[in-house]
């Protein structure tokens, strides 16, 4: 059950509507299922001596402003208050009666007409189709004094919760005042009728999003909306800095053909210009990238390096949010960033899901939860890196390295949904397992190739060996969650343990380590997850088809497992950034 708030200063006007055809003739047997005294005139069946609609209406209108008359100049100017209040399509429908009981309880919630109340304001509910009413009523009570309704959108969200549970309706997940506002009616029917698939409002919140993903600098940030086609208008003091930003589309022109602007903050709350400022101080991104320290290899394509150095970042931002710290907030928003860069350089192929995946967690990085101490420079340098990299279209390195990156990124997502899950953050709770789920169907279609080569290389390992791999597998995973027998994807992880062998790696050491490195009871194919874990530790191509190489002389191989400690484990030594590196700091815990 949805209500929407609205507030006016014309009760005639906004009757008419409700009594009239609507804007497409969807408005059918208009009338009153409740009032505030239970005596209102309804224009939509009265049959009294003058059963004329039109006097009807302006009897109505005349009844619910008597008070503001009588008020006069101390009535306040938008002193209607309009609220329409909707079903889930999948609710039954309500009779009458029970809509005039939902009005009073509304009514009552927001203070507006308090049960037993004689001097509560003047109201009446309208319904003019079976999924709806609108509640009308005039902010000025009996003793001629204004309600008190703070937060009056609040408390009506909540008492439409504790109706829904009543009444045994779905039950809509609470918000907390940081969503993003989403387009009017009027934008929505715009821009139907201009053939856009969504409303300008949406588009440009997207476009915002991904010309601040990895930004370094604010004039970075605004070069970057320009060269995506949007008009940008900058606000500024008397002083000449810039305090705001406005955006707009091309063609996107109001009646007189001026551009519709948008403001940051009214795209999202955290897309106003002090917001950006504080998240490029908190979370600078390096304006230079170091492909040599961060993989190890200087040989792959800088699309491959900067997706294996997103990989362990990513790995890292999950750690934090296991630790169920407050600091794991600002992750969240870098995690933001790193799929909106991912989703720009991707080839066409996952780019829809991965946008889906972007959108979707857009929610999840916003509540009231704020980290005190965040860093996030490494992770909003690894977006940085994504985008500067580009895509590496038809090269399959790049596509098995997006694979390795989805692959971290579903199990980021689980755990973004427990930790707001553990703060009552529905809505973003949801969003996260909502991005999870397009992020496993990228998955899918960005590691088809790859996983299938490596299936076909573990089917053709010499029988020998391949037992030998398989008794590895089974002997250092958990009963029960090795499948060697009925999982294809068990052929792929003994081909990779056969490559790490190969090129001078234990594979028993080296697949300990790969377990230890966190948990994995929300992975959906165990085998999949440790494939890509054990060829970023053995540092092997994400690519079977691409070249391996022996370590090097001198250098560590294969690291002892790491502890585990209550079933969450650190990152392991391969994983973590050399703290000499600032943008690569390991994350507070």
């Amino acid at each position: 059950m949805v209500p929407k708030i609205r507030r006016g200063s014309r009760t005639h006007g906004l009757l008419v509507y409700l009594y009239g055809p609507g804007k497409r003739d969807e408005h059918t047997d208009a009338h009153l299922v409740g009032s505030w005294d239970g005596f209102a005139p309804d224009p939509g069946r009265d049959t009294g001596p003058d059963p004329d609609p039109k006097v009807t209406l302006a009897r109505l209108s005349a009844a619910l402003d008597l008070r503001v008359k009588q008020a006069g100049t101390t009535a306040p100017a938008q002193h209607v208050w309009h609220c329409s209040v909707r079903t889930d399509p999948g609710d039954r429908r309500l009779t009458d009666a029970e809509w005039n009981t939902v009005a009073r309880r509304l009514v009552h919630a927001v203070n507006l007409a308090p049960e037993g109340d004689p001097d509560g304001c003047r109201w009446v509910a309208v319904r003019h189709a079976d999924d709806h009413i609108h509640i009308v009523a005039t902010m000025v009570r009996g003793d001629l004094r204004r309600p008190r309704m703070n937060y009056d959108f609040k408390k009506a969200q909540a008492e439409c919760r504790r109706i829904e549970k009543e009444m045994g309706f779905r039950q809509l997940r609470p918000g907390d005042g940081t969503g993003a506002k989403s387009p009017t009616s009027a934008e929505r029917f715009k821009a139907e009728r201009t053939g856009r698939s969504e409303a300008p409002r949406e588009t440009l919140r997207e476009a915002v999003r991904q010309a601040l993903a990895g930004a370094a600098t604010e004039e970075e940030f605004f070069t970057r909306l320009r060269e995506a086609g949007l008009r940008v208008k900058l606000r500024n003091a008397p002083s000449g800095d810039a305090i705001g930003y406005n955006v707009a589309l091309p063609g996107d022109r109001n009646r007189d053909g001026a551009p519709i602007w948008y403001p940051g903050s009214k795209l999202a709350p955290d897309l106003s210009l002090p917001k950006i400022r504080r998240r490029l101080a908190e979370g600078g991104a390096d304006q230079t990238t170091h492909p040599a320290s961060t993989s190890g290899r200087t040989d792959w394509s800088p699309p491959a390096r900067e997706r294996r150095n997103a990989t362990d970042i990513a790995e890292r931002a999950a750690v934090l949010l296991d630790s169920d710290h407050d600091e794991a907030a600002g992750q969240l928003v870098g995690i933001g960033e790193l799929l909106d860069a991912v989703t720009q350089t991707s080839p066409a192929a996952t780019r829809a899901e991965l946008g889906a995946a972007a959108r979707s967690f857009e929610r999840a990085t916003r509540s009231h939860v704020r980290a005190e101490h965040a860093d996030t420079r490494a992770i909003r340098s690894a977006a940085r890196g994504i985008i500067q990299a580009g895509s590496a279209l038809g090269r399959g390195e790049d596509g098995g390295t997006t694979a390795m990156l989805l692959s971290t990124l579903v199990l980021v997502t689980i755990a973004a949904a427990r930790w707001h899950s553990a703060r009552g953050h529905a809505q973003q709770a949801h969003a996260s397992r909502q991005t999870a789920e397009h992020l496993r169907a990228a998955y899918r279609q960005a590691a088809a190739t790859p996983m299938q080569a490596l299936h076909d290389q573990g089917r053709a390992l010499p029988e020998a060996e391949r037992r030998a791999h398989q008794a590895t597998i089974r002997a250092a995973l958990p009963d029960g969650v090795m499948r060697a027998d009925s999982s294809s994807t068990a052929d792929a992880l003994t081909a990779t343990l056969a490559q790490a062998e190969h090129a001078g790696h234990d594979p028993k050491a080296l697949l300990q380590q790969a377990i230890e490195m966190r948990e994995l009871d929300t992975a959906d194919d165990v085998n999949d997850v440790l494939v890509w874990r054990l060829r970023r530790l053995a540092q092997l191509p994400a690519h079977p088809g691409e070249a391996t190489r022996r370590p090097q002389a001198g250098t560590s191989q294969t690291r002892a497992p790491a502890s585990r400690t209550n079933n969450r484990t650190a990152p392991t030594a391969a994983a973590r950034p050399t703290t000499s590196d600032p943008g690569n700091r390991p994350p507070r815990r």
